[in-house]
């Protein structure tokens, strides 16, 4: 009779606990942490924009936070407000040698950018060396993203112009592994950025808040016969050169405030390399340390942002894509990127792509468009909700991100469950004032894999006390809004 008492006693206090008691896990969040201010989510426009540039339906699909008709549904904006636009290396004219760009066999239309370029008679921007009028897609959806609230735009070169290689071929060496832009051109390849961003300042009102001279720079693959998109193998000796000149070039022409960022490598450890590579006076002319997420679940996320941080730089990941339509890759890997990398801003790829790429399902050069892939609502959990100005925190598990916003008073959550179905109990105890007990906590979930919830809302989730909780099914991503939290 003792021990069933006993028994009873011990059942009816975990009932009276709630669910929180009996949570599979529990995080807590820690908001003395500052990893940064978030400035952004964005997309690079080359090559959707080229295809696809005239699309307002896009722009307010990708560039803002509106529910958008679409193909019969309706889908939530992401609210990217980072834009790197890229300048061309291509061309179909002679030089005054009477040379021409060697084409690689193997890259398709939608991959070649027209130079602004062509003729390298002329340094002057408004002699008939350069035309203003190619790339009208690109530069049109580049005007809409900013219209609709895009405020950070970066400059960017995948290869420098064709005239300007060893082969005349801007996808690349022969070889892959050696430098193609000639010794010769390092300067005319700053002047080229540079002229480009000082003409959309008087022409395009469009101010570029950093310019990039590089893409995937210490990669052996920019094999110029293969190639299939433009690129440029450089040494990093030849990255400090560039640096300097292109440094120069935005100063000579009043464009003192526009960062010189570096060097966009493809891998984590290759851009620890490359960083500790440069010289001082490169570093010193470096703005902000651009670094792509290709190495995936690998690599020292956590070595790259001691040493940027350790010199006082900004740090983002410029560019990360993946073929996996299911979100599962993008929420890990962004998630392993928030809790070592500690970037301020993320950047997808292609937002328009097939076989799995693209956010939304498209053939750039068919010019065709299908349906959103479950990695669109996945990566909308992030972006709808982590807005700029916000202040990344500690999440407290490494399956939590977290950020605050001060002047909203507002904490936002978000968080995967990759096991079988479980609760999650957030612990606010650290704050404070963690919110108001018994009050909503709104959130969303979307299923990660081939279908399932699409960012759907919900209004089941309260705070009790310091905490609140909620069930997981397994491979669901969810994200959680908490008002009145005081830090």
């Amino acid at each position: 009779m003792t021990l069933f008492c006993a028994l009873l006693t011990l059942v009816v206090a975990l009932l009276s606990a709630g669910p929180a008691a009996l949570a599979d896990q529990t995080t807590t969040i820690n908001p003395s942490a500052n990893f940064g201010t978030w400035e952004g989510w964005g997309t690079s426009l080359a090559w959707w924009a080229k295809a696809f540039g005239t699309q307002t339906v896009l722009a307010d699909i990708f560039f803002t936070r509106n529910s958008v008709s679409f193909n019969g549904r309706t889908l939530p904006g992401l609210g990217l407000n980072v834009i790197r636009y890229n300048a061309g290396a291509s061309s179909t004219n002679k030089d005054p040698d009477g040379d021409s760009m060697v084409k690689s066999p193997n890259i398709k239309a939608s991959r070649q950018i027209d130079t602004f370029w062509p003729d390298w008679t002329s340094t002057d921007p408004n002699s008939s060396s350069w035309t203003w009028t190619v790339d009208a897609n690109q530069r049109n959806m580049m005007a809409l993203a900013i219209a609709r609230g895009a405020n950070l735009v970066e400059l960017f070169s995948n290869s420098p112009v064709w005239w300007m290689c060893y082969n005349l071929n801007p996808s690349g060496s022969q070889s892959g592994s050696t430098d193609n832009l000639e010794s010769w051109n390092y300067d005319q390849h700053a002047i080229y950025l540079a002229n480009v961003a000082q003409y959309a300042a008087t022409h395009w009102n469009v101010t570029f808040t950093s310019v990039e001279a590089f893409n995937e720079p210490s990669a052996t693959y920019w094999v110029g016969p293969t190639g299939t998109q433009e690129g440029c193998h450089f040494d990093v000796s030849t990255m400090s050169t560039v640096i300097g000149f292109l440094r120069s070039e935005l100063n000579s022409r009043g464009l003192t405030k526009t960062i010189v960022s570096a060097s966009d490598e493809e891998t984590y450890d290759l851009a620890i390399s490359t960083f500790n590579g440069l010289t001082s006076t490169a570093l010193s002319n470096v703005g902000r340390i651009n670094v792509h997420g290709y190495q995936g679940g690998s690599g020292r996320r956590d070595v790259l942002y001691s040493d940027v941080n350790g010199k006082g730089k900004k740090l983002w990941n410029s560019e990360y894509g993946d073929s996996d339509g299911t979100g599962s890759n993008l929420a890990s890997n962004l998630i392993l990127d928030f809790v070592w990398l500690h970037p301020t801003a993320w950047v997808y790829w292609q937002v328009l792509d097939g076989s799995g790429w693209g956010l939304i399902t498209a053939d750039n050069d068919a010019k065709t468009m299908g349906a959103p892939s479950q990695k669109y609502f996945v990566l909308a959990q992030f972006t709808r909700h982590i807005r700029p100005g916000m202040r990344i925190i500690d999440g407290g598990s490494s399956n939590t991100v977290s950020a605050y916003d001060a002047s909203a008073k507002k904490l936002v959550i978000v968080a995967v469950n990759w096991s079988s179905a479980q609760t999650i109990n957030f612990d606010l105890s650290k704050f404070s004032t963690p919110g108001t007990n018994g009050a909503l906590v709104q959130r969303w979930a979307t299923q990660i894999g081939s279908s399932g919830t699409q960012y759907t809302a919900f209004n089941d989730t309260f705070i009790s006390g310091t905490k609140f909780w909620s069930n997981f099914g397994q491979n669901v991503i969810m994200t959680f809004e908490v008002q009145n939290v005081v830090m």
